[in-house]
């Protein structure tokens, strides 16, 4: 008897693990993302970054970065997570998209 999950042409019959495990690597590198920038701009990298002025504004780049720069980051963030898991939905046949 043939295991129906051992399709291969199929995209939904592919393994649940493997849609699972590819929407945590995308969690865990835009966290990590996240936390560099929050974290190593905002706080450590802050004094090297002050040299540096926001143009236009004349705000240090390391204040700018622990202000607003991060928030920012994290808004595009959840742009590219939303446009990453749309192409897995996609990938493995469980987009809501309606035909």
């Amino acid at each position: 008897m043939t295991d129906p999950s051992d399709r291969r042409d199929d995209p939904s019959a592919l393994p649940r693990g493997d849609y699972w495990r590819t929407n945590l690597r995308y969690v865990g590198v835009l966290l990590a993302v996240w936390f560099a920038i929050s974290y190593g701009a905002g706080i450590l990298f802050v004094e090297p970054l002050n040299r540096f002025r926001l143009p236009g504004t004349g705000f240090p780049l390391g204040f700018w970065f622990a202000q607003q720069g991060a928030i920012y980051v994290f808004v595009v963030l959840i742009f590219v997570y939303v446009f990453l898991m749309n192409r897995l939905d996609r990938k493995f046949g469980v987009d809501e998209d309606v035909k």
